[in-house]
């Protein structure tokens, strides 16, 4: 999994030095952080429809909720790309995480 996502993040690298109107990836950052935060936003919706169509659908619904989490993924990379982060940090959080409790961890952060 971890190689996809550096092949990936190698991929926006390079697309966010090339010209907007040559690459999806340049023309969200050079339009900015509110423009990539409205795209997030907009797949995180997506998701969350899909998934609702999908709790008592059959395997179209459930691959368009795939199709969706995925477009949420990229974009969500291409935030923390503009951030100046990537996914091993989110990776390193996660890891961390691994074997607390949700609430305990949940409390952690309250503190």
């Amino acid at each position: 999994m971890s190689d996809i996502l550096d092949r990936l993040h190698d991929v926006l690298e390079q697309r966010r030095q090339a010209a907007p109107q040559d690459s999806y990836v340049a023309s969200l950052h050079d339009k900015g952080l509110n423009k990539i935060l409205e795209k997030v936003g907009e797949e995180a919706t997506e998701t969350l429809l899909a998934a609702k169509d999908a709790e008592a659908g059959d395997a179209d619904r459930h691959q368009a909720v795939i199709a969706e989490t995925a477009d949420l993924w990229f974009h969500s990379l291409v935030m923390l790309s503009h951030l100046g982060l990537d996914h091993h940090q989110v990776l390193d959080e996660l890891a961390r995480r691994f074997g607390l409790s949700g609430h305990d961890e949940k409390a952690a952060r309250q503190r």
